[in-house]
């Protein structure tokens, strides 16, 4: 039986981050969250060897999720962590560059639970 996976959602949004949190634990997986930059690079530090996947909100304040991505794929501690990032931003540029940069795939806001999940289960999937 395979180990529960553990995501991590972050996202300046309290609305988005409960909704994909619950939607999340439906699909069986762990989450943990948080609302900034920050606090992600805090947990990802602190709990890199439970985080298999993390959703990735781009426009934040503070710290970007673009910063965020880049601190975790140039991290050898950190390199078996999936990114998803997960953004209102849905410009081809934006999505060159995210995969450019590592990201291990991209979902757009709004977004459908059911979507989200085989989304998710897909990136695990490949990955």
């Amino acid at each position: 039986m395979s180990k529960i996976k553990t995501i991590l959602v972050v996202d300046d949004e309290p609305d988005i981050v409960n909704l994909t949190e619950k939607i999340l634990k439906l699909g069986r997986y762990n989450t943990l969250t948080c609302n900034n930059g920050k606090e992600a690079l805090k947990l990802i530090e602190d709990k890199y060897d439970e985080i298999s996947l993390v959703l990735l909100d781009l426009m934040m304040p503070g710290i970007s999720g673009m910063e965020v991505l880049r601190t975790i794929k140039s991290n050898d501690m950190f390199k078996h962590i999936l990114v998803i990032l997960f953004t209102v931003k849905s410009f081809k540029e934006d999505i060159k560059k995210g995969k450019e940069m590592g990201a291990d795939g991209y979902i757009t806001k709004p977004f459908s639970g059911k979507r989200l999940l085989e989304y998710v289960n897909d990136v695990f999937e490949t990955h």
